[in-house]
C-alpha cells in the first residue's frame, strides 16, 4: 500500500490521485475478469466441456423459450401480449373502456 500523507496534498493533487485511481480500479478489474475467465474455462475443461456448452445448458439461466402472442391491441397490430407477466397498458385502456378480454384474442 502506498504510503501518501493525504493531508499534505493540494486539492489539484488529490484530484489527479483520483483519477488515478479510478483508472487502476478498472484496470484491476478487467484483469480479475479475465483471470476468472481464464480459471473457470480450464475447470470446464478438465470435464470437457467448454464455458459456452455449459451457460446453454445451465439450469441458473432464466431466459426460456419467448411465449407466443396470446392478445393484439386492435388499434396497433404491432402491439402484442403473451398473457403473461404485467398486462400492458394497452389492455388496462381497453378493459377499462368496456371491452372484453376476449375480444382481445388472436
Amino acid at each position: 500500500m502506498v504510503g501518501t500523507n493525504l493531508e499534505n496534498l493540494s486539492r489539484k493533487e488529490l484530484l489527479e490521485l483520483r483519477d488515478q485511481v479510478e483508472k487502476a480500479l478498472v484496470d484491476a478489474e478487467k484483469r480479475e475478469r479475465k483471470e476468472a475467465l481464464q480459471a473457470a474455462e480450464k475447470a470446464a475443461a478438465e470435464f470437457g466441456f467448454s464455458l459456452s456448452e455449459l451457460a446453454k445448458d445451465s439450469p441458473l439461466s432464466t431466459k426460456g423459450p419467448k411465449s407466443n402472442a396470446k392478445y393484439r391491441n386492435p388499434a396497433n397490430p404491432k402491439q402484442t401480449w403473451s398473457g403473461r407477466g404485467r398486462k400492458p397498458q394497452w389492455i388496462h385502456d381497453a378493459l377499462k373502456s368496456g371491452a372484453d378480454i376476449s375480444d382481445l384474442e388472436i
